[in-house]
């Protein structure tokens, strides 16, 4: 029965070769944006940038706030714009200890 099939199926398979590569591509794309390491490396670097003087204290905290979003989000990327909404909400609460949260959340991980 199979190789009655076959030739009806053969025209399709590129496309479903096509879909499963963007599946794939998207899965490592959501992989990586809610990696703890990367996120790290990002809240260091603009934690340096501040120092250096090239972002200003409103920057660096939207960047903190973003980043710690998507850490509470971690694998659930579908609900991305109520992790913003969340985390935009707790601004006032995390104040200067969200560079310090995440870095012992990641580094205890």
């Amino acid at each position: 029965m199979g190789l009655l099939t076959l030739p009806f199926k053969l025209p399709l398979l590129p496309v479903r070769g096509l879909i499963r590569l963007g599946e794939l591509i998207q899965e490592e794309t959501e992989r990586q944006l809610h990696d703890p390491a990367r996120i790290r490396r990002e809240l260091e670097e603009a934690q340096w940038q501040r120092a250096a003087g090239k972002i200003s204290d409103e920057e660096l905290s939207r960047v903190e706030h973003e980043a710690v979003a998507r850490l509470r989000t971690g694998g659930t990327a579908s609900t991305g714009g109520a992790a913003h909404t969340g985390g935009a909400g707790k601004t006032p609460d995390t104040g200067g200890s969200d560079s310090a949260g995440p870095s012992r959340t990641i580094g205890g991980s």
